[in-house]
């Protein structure tokens, strides 16, 4: 069997190896180890419990283990590259990396940096933990796989196709970027609000909420057309964008967004990888984006308290 390493032991991270454990050998890294009776929550309420591998980055290197298949780095986009920087002397040089992170940070980065090649992966799988021995898998979405500079397909294709076996419903695709982007502009619309709110995904669709998802929805769309991003599904203008969110939305209605579970952990957020590069290119085309500023500094302010 094959081996993929897990960098990053949060939410997406373990529904990504309970799902793959099944199939191939799974470890799951982090900077503690996690129990090795892991429980997963399905999004039909059924409950399954599997033994992963759970290691430090400290014991991974000290080990030498055989190098693996695959390296699903899912931290915080933030966190992304020192992740990769602390088991990167247990890795050849050629060891593919697959990124899973929110936003447009990290992927240009290390794809820049690192040497083999770097796959991205985007997904509306819902997911959040109940605490270091369960995941709940809330909702379930399409994922993409693809590389920045369409060098890699055949590795994307065989990657989505294990993925699929996986349950993980995956498709390798040759535009990640407009994919990553249209990402983006849905954790744009959702994340922010929900963190600031207390509220799960599915509440935006009331009237204390739906009012500014339209208004962050209509800045995205913007700043989107000036950067080139074609529309999602076929669609038009800031009404295609603001399907894509309201599907999501109700896809992931009982999902606790990573943003909101950062908010409640007193971690920093992830807003300087999802609002950041909005706000940067809004700026560099002359846009307005009051809005996304003005959620960027509430966020900020929340952040102060931690």
């Amino acid at each position: 069997m094959t081996t993929h390493w897990i960098l990053g032991p949060g939410a997406i991270g373990r529904l990504l190896a309970h799902s793959l454990a099944p199939l191939v050998d799974v470890a799951v890294i982090g900077r503690r180890a996690l129990p090795s009776r892991q429980v997963l929550t399905t999004p039909e309420g059924d409950v399954r419990v599997q033994h992963l591998t759970s290691l430090t980055a400290e014991q991974l290197v000290a080990d030498t283990p055989a190098p693996p298949a695959f390296v699903h780095i899912t931290t915080k986009a933030m966190a992304a590259e020192a992740a990769l920087s602390s088991i990167a002397s247990a890795l050849p040089p050629s060891t593919p990396l697959v990124l899973w992170q929110n936003g447009f940070y990290a992927q240009p980065r290390i794809t820049q940096t690192w040497p083999g090649p770097v796959l991205c992966a985007t997904t509306t799988q819902g997911a959040y933990l109940t605490g270091d021995d369960g995941v709940v898998h809330a909702g379930r979405g399409p994922t993409f796989v693809g590389d920045l500079d369409n060098q890699h397909a055949g590795l994307a294709a065989s990657l989505a196709v294990l993925l699929s076996e996986a349950g993980l419903t995956a498709s390798a695709v040759n535009d990640i970027r407009s994919r990553l982007w249209q990402k983006l502009a849905v954790n744009a619309a959702i994340n922010p609000l929900v963190a600031l709110h207390g509220v799960r995904n599915g509440e935006l669709r009331g009237d204390a909420y739906s009012g500014r998802v339209v208004a962050v929805v209509r800045e995205v769309a913007a700043i989107l057309a000036k950067e080139g991003v074609v529309p999602p599904n076929g669609g038009e203008g800031e009404a295609a964008w603001l399907e894509l969110v309201w599907q999501v939305v109700e896809n992931t209605a009982n999902n606790k967004a990573s943003m909101l579970q950062d908010v409640e952990a007193k971690r920093l957020t992830e807003r300087g990888a999802i609002l950041g590069p909005l706000i940067e290119r809004a700026e560099r085309h002359g846009l307005r984006c009051e809005v996304l500023k003005g959620l960027d500094r509430e966020l900020a302010q929340v952040e102060v308290g931690f």
